[in-house]
Parts: structure tokens; sequence; C-alpha cells
């Protein structure tokens, strides 16, 4: 299975040109990935600190076939992330209830899961936030990044890329998608 990928330079967030995209066409899976957010949105209506450099994508995909709960997705998008982040540090990554990644005792990435009804359908959305060049300073909440992490430069376009290949792969029989 393929999934079609939509680029933009800068949107409100990532989940929100998700939604759009999918009343709006006839895709049933999909990728969205900015280069800039200015209202990402994070879990219990947050705000999710967009730096620049950073990753931040929606996966999209029809629900109707899954028999998995809402929590079992969140457990399996959150193994995916975390299989994702350990192809970079051999640090312990810990997975935070309900959708965070930490490294150190700092977040390093978030996720935010929506489920829509569409054209008759259900749809998951997936938000990930992955802090690869700068972290925000937020009170009583520490965060860091992979550049922090590894001490090494990396390119956002290849832990994209490895994103969206874990996700694909995972993706059809996971949630039982066509």
């Amino acid at each position: 299975m393929k999934i079609k990928k939509f680029k933009f330079n800068r949107v409100k967030s990532t989940n929100n040109t998700a939604i759009r995209i999918i009343r709006k066409t006839n895709y049933n899976i999909g990728m969205v990935v900015a280069e800039t957010q200015v209202k990402g949105r994070g879990q219990y209506g947050r705000k999710w600190i967009s730096s620049k450099g950073n990753l931040f994508v929606s996966f999209f995909n029809e629900l109707n076939k899954s028999n998995l709960s809402i929590q079992d997705i969140t457990k399996i998008n959150c193994h995916l992330v975390k299989k994702l982040l350990s192809k970079y540090t051999r640090k312990k990554i810990i997975f935070k209830k309900p959708n965070d990644l930490i490294i150190d005792k700092k977040k390093i990435s978030g996720i935010l899961q929506e489920v829509i009804f569409a054209k008759g359908k259900k749809f998951l959305i997936t938000g990930i936030g992955i802090n690869i060049k700068k972290n925000p300073n937020i009170k009583n909440y520490p965060a860091t990044n992979l550049h922090e992490v590894t001490k090494k430069s990396m390119s956002k376009s290849n832990v994209e890329n490895k994103l969206k290949q874990l996700f694909q792969t995972n993706l059809s029989k996971l949630y039982k998608t066509k």
C-alpha cells in the first residue's frame, strides 16, 4: 500500500489540513507534511510549538474495517515513532501516556490522534511532531531534540522518509485498510 504525500510550506496544522483533504478529495489514505505550522495542536487543546527544522506530519487513513480501539492504535503509533527514534539513538525511549515519547526525562515527540466521519466513512488522523533541531522551553515540562540527544546533525527529510516507510509498511496490517 502506498501513502500519498501532500507537502506544504506553511499550514495552520497538519491535522487540520488532513481533515480538509479527506473532506474535499477521494483520498482514503495519505500523509500531510509541512515546513511550518502556525497553529499546531497538541493533546487536550494545548498548542504544539512548531519550531522550524522540526518534523510536523499527519497520517490519515480510513478506519471502517479496524477492530482496534483508539487506545490500541495510540500504542501502536507510539511504538512506530519509538522504533523510528531508535534508529538514531541507543538511549532509552519511554512512552508517557497518553501520547508523548521521552528521552532522558524530556519530551522529544508527541502524537495527536483524531477520529472524524466524512463521506459515510470513519477516518483516523495521526499527527506527529518530532523535535529534530530545536525544542520548546516549557515550564515544568522539559523537552529535547534529536540533535541534542545524538550530538549529530540530521536531515529532516531522512527522518520524514523513514517515518513514512514505517507507517506504509505497518498501516495495512495494523488497521486492516485496503
